[in-house]
């Protein structure tokens, strides 16, 4: 095998376009499971999760083996930080997917990386960096400009609203996530927080599923298990795994750097798996959310 020879800095370059290339087709996963059969986003959500957990199982168990016992401060921190990151913030985007479109989905949720840095700003006592103002301009003119590509082709302004406001919504809780992640992984360690905090989300939604909708909504047809299926592998699981693998050979700012690449590919997947139009107004767009991601995470 090829890569068995390569460098660890080559091989961390790989995994993260791996990573980038994974969560940008969750959107694609979910728009296809939606276009397949009239599926509630919760339980396309529960199926993501249920179909993710036996490698969560195996990855918490053995995170929890290892190191200190946690106390009770942790256990709250895990439960408040796993309820806001996979389960309410992948809540609010499926909704939101059920209005908008793919590409304008994923501009709005990378600007959590921006929210991330305001949050901490805000609450954790960081410090005000003078690049977050024109990141935030630049990465919300950019969503301005998809934002009129989707309300142009829609014609039904309420809909889009109401889409974004989601998706928008999962960006901000998953950026309170990240914020908090910080604060997490320094107490509990980077291996058990990401572990143990995607148990607790995947316990979420199920809960969430069984007190909101009947057991029969689980009777799908089969291109929606096959979608939930191919989400929770290649959109939740191994992107999770390939992300961590590459922060550890490449450092975590490189890997962001990488992840970039997103938003790009979410626009090709959709314009070439969902036929969603692709225009200049959603191309600008991405390039200034990137341009805002870059200018924020560069040292």
């Amino acid at each position: 095998m090829p890569w068995k020879n390569w460098s660890a800095e080559r091989l961390g370059i790989a995994l993260a376009l791996l990573a980038a290339f994974g969560f940008s087709l969750k959107a694609i996963f979910v728009k296809l499971a939606y276009a397949a059969a009239p599926v509630e986003a919760i339980t396309l959500l529960a199926l993501r999760m249920a179909l993710s957990l036996p490698f969560f199982l195996v990855a918490g168990l053995a995170a929890l083996r290892s190191g200190e016992p946690l106390s009770r401060r942790d256990w709250s921190l895990l439960v408040v930080l796993g309820l806001l990151g996979y389960y309410a913030s992948s809540m609010l985007d499926f909704l939101g997917l059920q209005y908008i479109s793919a590409g304008l989905e994923r501009l709005i949720l990378f600007t959590y990386p921006t929210l991330t840095i305001v949050v901490g700003v805000l609450f954790l006592g960081k410090r005000f960096d003078r690049r977050l103002i024109p990141a935030l301009l630049l990465s919300y003119a950019g969503i301005g400009l998809a934002f009129a590509h989707d309300l142009q082709l829609a014609g039904d302004t309420r809909s889009v609203l109401i889409g974004a406001a989601f998706v928008f919504g999962s960006a901000l809780t998953y950026a309170c996530y990240s914020a908090g992640a910080e604060v997490a992984v320094h107490r509990i360690g980077s291996a058990r927080f990401s572990a143990l905090g995607l148990l607790v989300s995947t316990a979420a939604a199920q809960l969430h599923f069984l007190l909101s909708e009947p057991l029969a909504a689980l009777i799908q047809p089969w291109p929606v298990y096959a979608y939930g299926a191919g989400m929770a592998l290649f959109s939740t699981v191994l992107p999770v795994f390939w992300q961590s693998a590459a922060i550890r050979r490449i450092g975590s700012a490189r890997t962001v750097l990488i992840g970039t690449l997103g938003p790009m590919l979410t626009l090709f997947f959709s314009w070439t798996l969902l036929d969603e139009p692709l225009s200049l107004h959603q191309l600008g767009g991405a390039a200034l959310v990137v341009a805002g991601v870059l200018l924020v995470t560069r040292k």
